[in-house]
Order: structure tokens, then C-alpha cells, then sequence
């Protein structure tokens, strides 16, 4: 349910505010790109690196994400589930509007919960003049990070309590129902579960089952992701601990350590990146390229759409981009060549999954710094599987035109004028060729870390749009905003999930887990098929990030437990999360691209129809890739 920006005076400076402080945090994302190139350059060119770059960038990470959290509240970006919010706002908007209010509240009270646990380190860092860095070389202050924490929480809190006031009053419009009073119930029982539970004091065990199933329920329902994991953290903390203020302070400490790393600078450079390379329209030169070459085998275009999207995924890691670019480009070609729609767009949706597994890869960052497992290590272990997947769509588009006709069309092989020599064809690729020898190139010839690839990658990127006149000042403010803005929600889920995680761990659940399947008898064959089930169960609700981020703290105990090597497991896990994109009801991909046709004619329906096949064959490459690890682990030797 959508809430309008405010209209009075009062109202209008608040989100003027809101959005000044949106735009310091992307204008901050976009000047790490450039101090990080700077640095390489420096040490590079010069032999004489930036002093404090490391520090820097991880403190302002964390001021980014509270810069922009009360704009991404303000603009409905935080990842949610809709699944039973919205069609109770088709059918009774009064009750939609009471859950969004008692949503919104939850989630007021979490963030005003959060500013108050870190004003003591705010209060402490301003007194100590604490700093970050080395005494007598640089001094970075630490308050005004810890400022920002303070000041993001409590204005996302407001943007919430504004939110609330409003669906309170669409809730009491209207139509009596007195199904409207269920959401101000349901808050009431969960105070009243938390206090008995409090009283009961109850074993950790129970508590983490408890917080789990609040969790699970609450995401249903459509609140945030990322404040159902504060809140069943808070709670599951308080409750274990049987103090409060250890709960608080361990939100605060969340807060502000869990994206404090270095590392976690990949996330907005690998999405600035993908965004630049979005802006330049290397997705089409690569699709055309891949058009040219194929344009003589019976289905070639289909397998040019694979093709592209390969080449698409190794420069920027992000499906749902390859997803809405290839949705406006190969599409209407196919369709225009003779493939059905359903096939068209199915085909489509299933050779985006490639970009969140062919390095770089977005989600095998987000696991290799959950998993504490090397970043360049998974790159290299997931080269293969990703050939591996995208060799399979090739010959399955090739087999499917040949002997399902009625699925695919009434294909026929492009145009003398479409089938240039290969060297032309090839020619188009050169940016696309440069960018991943910069990026990849970079990382395993052990010049770059990956952050230091993905400052390198987002700069090149930016180059080339600019060289190709594809970037003016508005679409730069555009990228970098949307940058800003995906970010954010990454960003802040992780910090979530941290502090989800750190109560599943005083839970003991992981632990038992772990002892429970060593006992069971069933090892690593068993494990392996009750996780894949459950990602794949998973993957029908929510979206790629919040599964690893909420699956892997219950999962890698077990796994370490089981002996699995992690890179391998990562690899495993990546392909399998990646499924969900195409399943409904949630489907990110398949919503994606329905949005990006805007074509009445192509239903949900028609897309998840035609993604089927592809649902098929990346799942029997998944059990394909746990049945023999040594396809992910063959290139680290």
C-alpha cells in the first residue's frame, strides 16, 4: 500500500531532509569508487598507496547505509514479501492498511531501540575523541559514524511513525470489518508470548524455535526482512540473556561493526558496476555479437540470449540486471523471429540465473564474507559450474527447437545481413572483453582484492559509458542513486541477519543441528538433500539474499561439522538459492521481467510456465555439482 510523500509544511521539510541525507550517502558510495581507484593507481603507478584507505572506506560504509536508511523507508525499498499483504489490499484495503500500521510500529520501536542502544557509544566516542587509524600517521574520528547511526535510526523511525499514523487512519475509513482488529491482536499476542516466555524463562533452544517462527511469520505478513531479523534477534537475545540492555547494546554493536569491513565495500562498487554497465548498453553489443555468431544453427538466437547473458554475468554479477536488460533486447527479437512468447521470456528468465553464478558474482561475495571463505577462491570454484549451466541451457535451447516445436516456434536462422563474419561480430566485445580481463584479470593475477576489482570494474565501466556517449549528468545521478539505494537494502539486511544470527548462536540450535544430522547416519548425501529442498521451499517466498542470509547460520555448522568443503558450498548453495528466481509465487526474475515488458498479453502465468524447463535443467546441474565436487574444486589445484 503505497504511502504518499507529505504534503504539509512540516511534513515537506522533514522529507527534503530525508532525501539531503539520501543524497550525502550516494554521493559518499560514489566517491569510494573513486578513492579506491585513486589508491591503485597511486600504489600502481606511483609506488605510493593512500595512507588510511582501508579505514576510510570501512567506517564510511556504515555511515552510507544510515545516510540513506529513512530514504529507502520513505521509498519502499527495503525487500519484502507481498505474497498475503497485497492481495488483502486488492480485496480489503481497511485490513491491509491495519497490518501496514502494526507493521510499521514493530518496526518504529526496533529502530528507536537501535538509536538508544548506540547513543552510549556515541556519548563515549565524542568524550574519548576516539579515532580509527595509526597515532602520529592519520586520525579518522569515529563520533560522526556513530552520530550517523544514531540519527538514520531515529529518522527511519520517524518516516515509520508517519507511515503508521496514516494507515491507522485508512484503516478506520471505510466499510467496517472487523477483521481490521486482527493486526492490533496479533501485536498484543506476541507481547504476550514475549512475557511468559520472560517468565517462564525458558530454555535457549525454545527461544531460537520461537524467534524463528516469529520471523517466518512476520515476513509472510509483509513486514521488512531486515526488521524481522531485528526483531527476532532483539527479542531472542533479551530472552536468552534475560536482559534487555545486553539485547540493546548488541543491536547497537550490529549496528555499527557488521559492515565495517573492507570487504563489504564490494557490495555497492559490484552493484555501481553493473549499473554503469547497464548505462553503456554492453548488454546489447554483447547479445548482438552473440547473435551473428550463432545466427546459423537452428535456434541460434535463443542460444545468442544465453550467450549474452554469460558474458552479461561475468562483468557485473547481478541476475535480475541481466533479467531486465535481456527482457527489452532478445525478447522482442526472438518473438520477431518466430519463438512463442512463452518460450521467449522463459528462456530469458532462465539464462539471467547465470549472473548471480558466474563470477563476479554478487551472492558468492555476500557467502564469502558470511562463510569467512576466500572471495577470489569462490570466483575460481564457480567457473566452471557456471560453463557447465550455461552450456546446458545452450543445448537444451538447440534440442527444444528441433523437438518440441510447439514450446519454442517456428524459428528460422537469421538474415544474410545478420550473419557478419565472426571478427566483426567479435569487434563489438571489446569493451565487454576488457572489463572482465580488468575485473577478473585483476583479481587472479593477485593484483586486486576483489573491493579493489570492483572500484577498478565500476571506474572502467564508467569510462566506457562516457567514451560511448552513453552518460550524461542526469543518468549519472541516476546510477549512483540506485546504487545508493539497492545498497542500502543489502547492507542493512546483513547487519540484520548479524544480529539474527548472533541469538540462532547463544540458541545452540545451529549446534544441535549439527549434532543431530552427524547421528543421523544420513551424512553428507542427507544433509545436502534437506537443504536443497529447503532453499528450493524457500526460494518460492523469498529473494536470493535474505535465504543465504537467514539459511546460513543454521547451515554451515552442519556442513563444517560434515567435513564439506566450504567453497564448494558455497558454490552448491549459490546455484540452489538461484532456483527461487524462477519459481512462483515470489519469482524476483519472473516479476522482473513481467515488469520490464509491460506487455498485458504476457501473463505471470505465461513467464512461470515457460521458465519450467529451465527450473529442470539447473536443478539436475545442482545435483549434478553435489554429486561431483571436483567440477567447482578442479581450477583451485
Amino acid at each position: 500500500m503505497s504511502v504518499q510523500p507529505p504534503s504539509t509544511g512540516s511534513g515537506r521539510a522533514f522529507a527534503l531532509f530525508v532525501t539531503w541525507m539520501n543524497g550525502a550517502g550516494v554521493v559518499w558510495i560514489f566517491a569510494l569508487m573513486l578513492l579506491i581507484t585513486a589508491d591503485i593507481i597511486g600504489r600502481a603507478a606511483f609506488n605510493h598507496p593512500i595512507a588510511g584507505v582501508t579505514e576510510m572506506v570501512s567506517l564510511s560504509l556504515v555511515a552510507c547505509v544510515f545516510l540513506q536508511l529513512g530514504h529507502a523507508v520513505l521509498r519502499g525499498r527495503l525487500m519484502r514479501v507481498e505474497m498475503i499483504i497485497e492481495p488483502l489490499e486488492q480485496r480489503r484495503p481497511p485490513v491491509a492498511a491495519a497490518w501496514y500500521a502494526a507493521l510499521a510500529l514493530i518496526g518504529a520501536v526496533v529502530l528507536v531501540v537501535m538509536a538508544r542502544g548506540a547513543w552510549p557509544d556515541l556519548v563515549r566516542a565524542w568524550r574519548t575523541a576516539e579515532f580509527a587509524g595509526v597515532e602520529g600517521l592519520y586520525k579518522i574520528p569515529v563520533w560522526p559514524i556513530k552520530l550517523l547511526i544514531v540519527a538514520g535510526s531515529v529518522v527511519a523511525a520517524i518516516e515509520l511513525t508517519r507511515q503508521l499514523l496514516i494507515h491507522s487512519r485508512r484503516a478506520l475509513q471505510g466499510v467496517s470489518d472487523i477483521r481490521r482488529w486482527f493486526a492490533p491482536l496479533a501485536v498484543v499476542l506476541v507481547a504476550v508470548l514475549v512475557a511468559l516466555l520472560w517468565q517462564a524463562d525458558v530454555e535457549p533452544r525454545t527461544v531460537g524455535l520461537a524467534m524463528i517462527g516469529l520471523v517466518v511469520v512476520t515476513i509472510l505478513f509483509g513486514m521488512p526482512i531486515a526488521i524481522a531479523l531485528l526483531l527476532g534477534g532483539l527479542l531472542g537475545l533479551a530472552l536468552i540473556k534475560h536482559d534487555f540492555g545486553i539485547a540493546t547494546r548488541t543491536l547497537a554493536l550490529a549496528a555499527g561493526g557488521t559492515v565495517s569491513d573492507y570487504v563489504f565495500a564490494t557490495v555497492p562498487l559490484f552493484v555501481l558496476m553493473g549499473l554503469f554497465v547497464n548505462v553503456s548498453e554492453i548488454g546489447r553489443d554483447a547479445f548482438v555479437a552473440a547473435q551473428r555468431i550463432f545466427g546459423r544453427i537452428h535456434g541460434g538466437l535463443g542460444v545468442a540470449t544465453v550467450a549474452a547473458n554469460a558474458v552479461f554475468a561475468a562483468i557485473t554479477g547481478i541476475s535480475i540486471a541481466a533479467a531486465a536488460i535481456f527482457t527489452k533486447i532478445a525478447v522482442p527479437e526472438m518473438i520477431r523471429h518466430g519463438y512463442t512468447p512463452k518460450f521467449a521470456v522463459g528462456l530469458t528468465a532462465g539464462s539471467s540465473l547465470l549472473g548471480m553464478l558466474i563470477p563476479p558474482s554478487l551472492l558468492l561475495i555476500i557467502y564469502g564474507v558470511l562463510a569467512e571463505v576466500s572471495i577470489g577462491r569462490l570466483f575460481l570454484a564457480a567457473v566452471l559450474p557456471g560453463i557447465l549451466l550455461a552450456t546446458a541451457f545452450a543445448v537444451a535451447v538447440i534440442l527444444m527447437a528441433w523437438l518440441w516445436p510447439s514450446f519454442v516456434g517456428n524459428v528460422h536462422r537469421g538474415t544474410a545481413a545478420e550473419r557478419q563474419s565472426v571478427p566483426a561480430a567479435l569487434a563489438g566485445l571489446v569493451p565487454v572483453v576488457a572489463l572482465i580481463v580488468l575485473v577478473l584479470g585483476g583479481i587472479y593475477g593477485g593484483l586486486f582484492t576483489p573491493t579493489e576489482a570492483g572500484a577498478a570494474g565500476a571506474f572502467g565501466a564508467m569510462i566506457i559509458a562516457l567514451v560511448k556517449r552513453r552518460l550524461d549528468w542526469p543518468k549519472l545521478w541516476e546510477v549512483i542513486s540506485e546504487t545508493g539505494q539497492v545498497s542500502v537494502s543489502i547492507l542493512f539486511l546483513i547487519i540484520a541477519a548479524s544480529t539474527f544470527s548472533r541469538m540462532l548462536a547463544l540458541s545452540e540450535l545451529p549446534q544441535d543441528m549439527a549434532a543431530f544430522m552427524s547421528g543421523t547416519g544420513l551424512g553428507m548425501f542427507g544433509f545436502l538433500t534437506a537443504y536443497l529442498l529447503l532453499l528450493l521451499v524457500l526460494g518460492t517466498l523469498l529473494d536470493s539474499t535474505s535465504i543465504m542470509l537467514i539459511m546460513l547460520p543454521l547451515a554451515l555448522p552442519v556442513a563444517t561439522a560434515l567435513g564439506a568443503n566450504l567453497v564448494w558450498f558455497g558454490v552448491i548453495t549459490t546455484i540452489a538459492i538461484e532456483i527461487g528466481l524462477l519459481t512462483p509465487p515470489f519469482g524476483l526474475s519472473v516479476f522482473v521481467i513481467k515488469a520490464s515488458m509491460n506487455d498485458p498479453r504476457i501473463s505471470l502465468a505465461t513467464i512461470f510456465r515457460g521458465a519450467f524447463p529451465f527450473v529442470l535443467i539447473t536443478l539436475a546441474v545442482t545435483i549434478l555439482l553435489m554429486a561431483f565436487p571436483q567440477i567447482s574444486l578442479v581450477l583451485l589445484r
